[in-house]
């Protein structure tokens, strides 16, 4: 297969980003993440990842890809009790999530923007336990799509997405998920304000590339407030990074336990929706 050259700017090209650190991760001995696909889709790319991004950076890496390997552990939490749910991947880039957690059982629907889900459908190996919607995460038709006549549930992911949405949509997404999905449950990552405040005044990069706007942001311990965006909302709690990989794994593990510093990097958040 030729290579590809993705078409990306704005929001949708930070996946190109999050891709390049877990890939990094993915490649040293003994990663955090098992995801020889990242790999994979880094030889198929045709995309001037060290010129854009710099040179990968040991602390962003094994941070992505305990991120990641954070979501996974989430939702094949959820997948023991719940073994032929559905996950509904928001905004998934082009993280291979089906692959790492897939259990033969489940039924996965990512939904992006069409120029994304593209590029998902010409990268990643096609199932018929897999379907990619070519969707705004806004537009919330996108939970008609979801088949759960027997109540096998729902799983929602949204990794790397919500902060870059107006707070208001934010809001209608969780509110709409806890409506129409019951006994699921949703994790997400934010952003502390602090941080986010710098992406808004388009004063942060990475490498030459402006961070886009993240308009929506949370500090740890605002958390709590995540239950008013609906009455189904039963439960939000905290997730904590797996343990990572030596001397920079104990650096990631002190800086998430440290006040003032925690910050630097995402918070996970898991929601659980009643019956």
């Amino acid at each position: 297969m030729a290579r590809v050259r993705p078409m990306l700017e704005g929001v949708p090209e930070t996946l190109l980003w999050t891709l390049y650190n877990r890939a990094y991760e993915a490649g040293q001995p003994y990663p955090v993440i098992d995801d020889p696909m990242a790999l994979q889709l880094m030889a198929d790319l045709d995309y001037p990842f060290e010129e854009r991004f710099g040179r990968p950076n040991a602390f962003h890496s094994q941070a992505q890809g305990l991120r990641s390997r954070c979501f996974d552990l989430a939702v094949q939490g959820y997948l023991r009790g719940h073994p032929q749910a559905t996950v509904v991947a928001l905004g998934d880039g082009l993280e291979t999530g089906f692959w790492r957690v897939d259990n033969g059982r489940l039924d996965w629907l990512s939904v992006e923007l069409p120029q994304v889900a593209a590029l998902r459908r010409t990268l990643l190996p096609a199932s018929d336990r897999l379907r990619t919607l070519s969707r705004s995460v806004t537009d919330l038709s996108w939970l008609d799509e979801i088949e759960d006549p027997a109540g096998r549930g729902v799983a929602v992911t949204t990794q790397g997405l919500l902060m870059y949405l107006d707070p208001a949509d934010v809001r209608r997404i969780l509110a709409a998920c806890a409506e129409r999905l019951p006994g699921g449950m949703l994790v997400l990552d934010s952003m502390a304000r602090w941080l986010a405040k710098g992406t808004v005044a388009g004063t942060s990069k990475v490498g030459s590339m402006t961070i886009p706007p993240m308009r929506w942001a949370m500090n740890p311990g605002e958390r709590r407030k995540l239950r008013t965006a609906h009455p189904n909302i039963t439960e939000v709690h905290a997730l904590g990074l797996p343990r990572g990989r030596g001397a920079m794994g104990e650096l990631i593990r002190l800086q998430n336990l440290t006040p003032g510093l925690r910050t630097l990097t995402p918070a996970m958040t898991l929601l659980r929706f009643g019956t």
